[in-house]
């Protein structure tokens, strides 16, 4: 018997491979968490006017925010968003996915319609629906040649109700109204993404599996709930992390459809952030808001890639 000897790759060949991704790796250490380091010392800093005022001021920048009225609005607005927004794009996606999953005629052209909006970017999303939702346009002049009195109309987007409206300190507390609109907008965009996941993860479930526990005397409701929903749940899992991290950094389409609204019932952090250093020149305040949202995402993203670590491990 021989005995085949491993040939080792000379080093100059190793380090081949490390020369080839240390331009990415350089402009991701200065381009990402350099810039980001930088954003964070800034907001420990007074620089809050066109001067550069680089004097430490600690948190007092955070303190500030979170006594703020309009950053306690952003924080209210964004919990309701994230879950009026995941609940709906989850739930109307997995319908529009059962529907089409039923091989009907037509199906690659209705797979096409319903995914259609996320070729759109958010920015045209906000334009469209500012249009459809208008008060004065749009849904309510429908509404109106229906029947309905001019004044019981929607008011959509420009509505201050906060519903059930419990005080909270400088806030109230509940559902902004025109946040459902901006909600809407967003269902209407994303809900197609959702669609096709769940497609995908329909058409791999087992029609043997399925018609087993219908001829064990399992309805339909059963073999949904107890056969389908839980090979979903990966799925399901993956759309809340990335439709949570959507929501949370969400600026474009509502500063092109309402902006921070009446009462800045319509605000988040994104829109704070952007107003307040570019518009307003308190960059150590916006930095401040920018590290906030990084907080919130990272609380989201970690456990999930720890998660992912270790079932790729297992």
């Amino acid at each position: 018997m021989t005995r085949t000897k491993h040939s080792r790759l000379p080093k100059s060949d190793a380090l081949i491979p490390v020369l080839m991704i240390l331009p990415s790796l350089i402009a991701i250490a200065i381009f990402v968490y350099g810039f980001i380091a930088w954003t964070g010392y800034i907001s420990l800093t007074d620089w809050n006017t066109l001067v550069r005022n680089l004097d430490f001021v600690g948190l007092s920048n955070y303190a500030f925010l979170f006594q703020d009225f309009r950053f306690q609005s952003d924080l209210r607005n964004t919990v309701v968003f994230t879950i009026l927004f995941i609940v709906a794009t989850i739930g109307f996606g997995l319908l529009l996915a059962m529907l089409v999953d039923r091989r009907i005629r037509a199906e690659a052209l209705f797979r096409n319609i319903f995914i259609f909006p996320m070729a759109l970017s958010f920015i045209v999303t906000g334009v469209v629906w500012q249009w459809i939702l208008n008060p004065t346009t749009g849904v309510n002049l429908i509404l109106q040649a229906l029947g309905a009195a001019k004044g019981h109309l929607p008011k959509w987007y420009i509505s201050t109700s906060i519903v059930p409206g419990i005080s909270g300190g400088q806030i109230e507390l509940g559902i902004p109204i025109a946040l459902i609109a901006v909600v809407i907008a967003t269902v209407w965009q994303m809900s197609g993404f959702a669609m096709a996941m769940y497609l995908a993860g329909l058409r791999g479930i087992s029609d043997e599996l399925k018609e087993a526990a219908r001829v064990d005397g399992a309805s339909e409701w059963t073999v949904f709930r107890r056969i389908i929903l839980p090979q979903l749940h990966p799925i399901t899992g993956s759309l809340v992390i990335m439709l949570t991290h959507i929501s949370l950094k969400i600026f474009d389409l509502i500063y092109a459809m309402t902006g921070p609204g009446a009462m800045f019932v319509t605000d988040v952090p994104g829109v704070y952030m952007f107003e307040t250093t570019f518009r307003g020149n308190h960059y150590a305040q916006g930095a401040a808001i920018a590290m906030i949202m990084l907080l919130l995402v990272s609380l989201l993203i970690i456990p999930y890639l720890k998660s992912s670590l270790k079932e790729g491990a297992s």
